[in-house]
């Protein structure tokens, strides 16, 4: 089994369901990663073990998820130099806007890479762009993926000039 490139922590088990969607695409792109829940609230001391454990076991990029207050990603780019990419998580109480907030306003010094609210895709897409700097097999990899979603598009274009719009949301 390969060394993990990505730690993807996440505040609860409850953010989950978004965090798997990271992990679908980093399978996608064969990139090993590891996953563990970390509370900046009720376990700070482990997120900043953890954080300072990062570069020692091999791992290049961090995506944390944390809704609500959402500190889970700053606690982490406090204690490392590793990019850190924030994934903001879907909040009862506020949509998802008090963890974008909460994410996306660090202090100078401290920068975190925010991705949108429930973006775990993106997340995982951003974290394949970063290894990819240092990793031309993985650059590849990655404009084909572009080329794939560009090509799909275009089908679905084709697609409605041929049938209109009524044939073609009959047949999607």
């Amino acid at each position: 089994m390969k060394k993990a490139q990505v730690s993807i922590v996440m505040g609860s088990d409850s953010d989950l369901p978004i965090v798997q969607e990271t992990t679908k695409i980093l399978e996608r792109f064969a990139i090993p990663f590891e996953i563990t829940i970390i509370s900046a609230h009720r376990t700070p001391d482990r997120a900043v073990k953890h954080s300072n454990s990062l570069i020692e076991r091999g791992i290049k990029v961090v995506i944390a998820a944390a809704g609500g207050a959402a500190h889970l990603a700053g606690v982490i780019a406090a204690s490392t130099t590793l990019p850190v990419i924030g994934l903001p998580i879907m909040s009862k109480t506020l949509s998802g806007v008090d963890s974008l907030y909460s994410i996306v306003q660090m202090p100078p010094g401290v920068p975190v890479a925010t991705v949108a609210i429930n973006g775990g895709t993106n997340a995982g897409l951003l974290a394949i762009q970063i290894l990819a700097l240092s990793d031309n097999n993985l650059q590849t990899k990655f404009s084909d993926f572009k080329l794939e979603m560009a090509s799909e598009v275009t089908k679905k274009s084709e697609k409605l000039q041929n049938f209109g719009i009524e044939e073609y949301l009959k047949r999607k």
